[in-house]
């Protein structure tokens, strides 16, 4: 079930904003260098990330792609779970949700001026 947006945001909330914040505040920036490169921008702008969970012995992330058939999905779901881990030193597993990615899920001003909405 996907989380609601924070007030004022399009973004979810994620779960481990309230138990963590500062590790998801870390967490953010660091997953801002996974690029898609068919895009070319990263996957807190894509909003992709859906939540995070932070738990005593791992984290659990639920990541969307921005299509089922997404080329470059494996590899950003396994750079995705290495810089996590990387970050916040603890195992991090991925789970691959299944609702569709919209262009209202980006993060807000960010114009890609396809004139697609």
């Amino acid at each position: 079930m996907e989380n609601p947006p924070q007030p004022g945001t399009n973004r979810p909330a994620w779960d481990a904003e309230a138990t963590h914040p500062e590790a998801c505040a870390k967490l953010r920036e660091a997953l801002r260098e996974i690029i898609d490169p068919e895009i070319g921008l990263n996957v807190i702008q894509l909003g992709l990330i859906r939540n995070v969970r932070i738990e005593p012995d791992q984290v659990m992330i639920r990541m969307i792609l921005t299509t089922p058939f997404c080329p470059y999905g494996p590899a950003l779901i396994e750079m995705t779970r290495q810089k996590a881990e990387q970050t916040l030193g603890l195992p991090t597993f991925i789970e691959l949700g299944m609702e569709m990615w919209d262009f209202s899920m980006m993060e807000e001003g960010i114009d890609l001026g396809w004139g697609l909405y």
